[in-house]
């Protein structure tokens, strides 16, 4: 960076009332970032007579100056990621989990919290005391806190004192590695004979995360990390993700003019909307596969910006192959399309991670997302890779338990852990015979995105 930070501008605003003095903290674009207020005193020397002290008013008006910076800072002990918090609240440890620390705090596994940093951001209160308000004690996932439960916390919790707590895990990192671990011996997979870092684990659910491994440092341009022991202890973790992907398929759905026809004969046959769509869509496909129905339709699917591989939060969705009609027909392919589009998304994530070096072989699905059925199928389809469903559907939780298990001394180490608690519920393999089909809806897809950013060159040149 080039010149000096400039610190952030902050304002206070006092309004003396009759019955309290009230400040405010607010920033430049009018934003109340902290409060406090102080009754003021009153006299009523005889009936019908009021008198206030000026000087009690402005003792007043000091007092809760200074409460604004007591309040949004000074009073605050810890500062904590959710996780954390959690943890301390059971055993009244304050060490943090590096996974929270490396992904979301800047801290190096391998050299700790660079002071240089918080300076620069103006928030070198953060480097006194040894880090202690953000964490000066450091352990991976998995590793037992303290002396467990607090007999405060397991009164809460209806749970024994002493009850072994873990340090904590990002809840998609739980997801990954509630899955990604599994013994999968006896279901043909190639994976079998590889090593973990053949697998990538697809935490998809309101949103996407692509989790994966190596056991050298890999960095991939847009994509997270990489993060060292954030998911699995002794791996790097570099993690991919698409913005609003359950929440894109909704949308469109949702917003489709043959809706309240799907919603009432849905409902008719006591189905999920998706349910009834992927019984309607093989209704219509005749003697093709499903997925060649969208041969003229096609979505990019990045409605809020892209994540990875682009890392562009100016980019808009795309459709393009629309018709006149909007009937229960059309809205089943539309759905198609956009499910269609964020596993491309996936593919195009994938082929980033390996350009850079991962070798990946086969996907690991988990989340609600990984219910539908179409969606796993496409994810096999269009990436070419088999999808491996976990036995257990909440594999958040699993991985969850997986660090309790580890905490608790039942397991030598979270691989140990992973390999005996994570199974293999179903495994979905890529209709190789369709690969030609993709292949080409890739190259459309790939296009999209280069097609909307030279209409954005032209409309903002001269």
């Amino acid at each position: 960076m080039s010149g000096e930070q400039k610190p952030g501008r902050y304002y206070v605003g006092v309004d003396v009332g009759t019955g309290s003095v009230r400040a405010a903290l607010v920033d430049q674009s009018g934003v109340l970032l902290a409060f406090a207020d102080q009754p003021i005193k009153k006299w009523e020397p005889q009936f019908n007579h009021h008198e206030q002290s000026s000087e009690d008013i402005w003792a007043a008006c000091c007092a809760v100056t200074k409460n604004l910076r007591e309040t949004c800072w000074d009073k605050a002990g810890h500062f904590f990621d959710l996780p954390d918090f959690l943890s301390w609240k059971a055993t009244g440890v304050t060490a943090r989990s590096l996974c929270s620390l490396v992904c979301k705090w800047t801290y190096s596994a391998e050299k700790g919290w660079d002071d240089s940093f918080w300076k620069m951001v103006g928030l070198e209160d953060f480097v006194a005391d040894n880090y202690s308000k953000i964490g000066n004690q450091v352990l991976p996932p998995g590793a037992s806190l303290g002396n467990g439960l607090t007999p405060e916390a397991a009164k809460d919790l209806g749970l024994p004192a002493g009850t072994a707590v873990a340090a904590s895990l990002i809840d998609a990192h739980a997801g990954g590695l509630g899955v990604i671990g599994a013994d999968v011996r006896g279901h043909g997979l190639v994976c079998e004979g590889q090593p973990v870092t053949s697998r990538l684990a697809v935490i998809c659910g309101t949103s996407s995360c692509h989790m994966g491994i190596s056991k050298d440092p890999i960095f991939v341009p847009g994509v997270w990390g990489p993060y060292f022991s954030a998911m699995v202890p002794g791996f790097w973790l570099n993690e991919g993700g698409q913005s609003v992907t359950g929440k894109l398929i909704d949308h469109m759905v949702q917003g489709h003019a043959a809706f309240p026809e799907l919603q009432a004969k849905a409902t008719a046959r006591c189905q999920s909307v998706y349910a009834y769509l992927n019984s309607h869509l093989d209704l219509i496909k005749k003697a093709q596969p499903v997925g060649f129905l969208t041969v003229d339709l096609h979505v990019w699917p990045d409605f809020h910006g892209n994540r990875s591989p682009l890392a562009d939060l100016t980019l808009k969705g795309m459709v393009t192959g629309l018709k006149l009609s909007q009937d229960l027909d059309d809205l089943a392919i539309l759905y198609l399309a956009t499910v269609q589009a964020i596993a491309f998304g996936t593919r195009f994530i994938i082929e980033a991670m390996e350009a850079e070096g991962h070798s990946i072989s086969t996907l690991f699905l988990c989340g609600g997302l990984s219910k539908n059925p179409l969606f796993v199928q496409m994810h096999a389809d269009i990436t070419g890779m088999p999808v491996v469903l976990s036995q257990e559907v909440e594999s958040v939780l699993v991985g969850a338990a997986i660090l309790g298990a580890c905490a608790s001394g039942d397991f030598t180490s979270v691989q140990e852990a992973m390999a005996k608690m994570s199974k293999v519920g179903k495994v979905v393999f890529p209709r190789r015979e369709d690969k030609k089909y993709y292949d080409k809806k890739y190259q459309v897809f790939l296009k999209l995105v280069e097609h909307q950013k030279e209409y954005s060159a032209i409309m903002s040149g001269d």
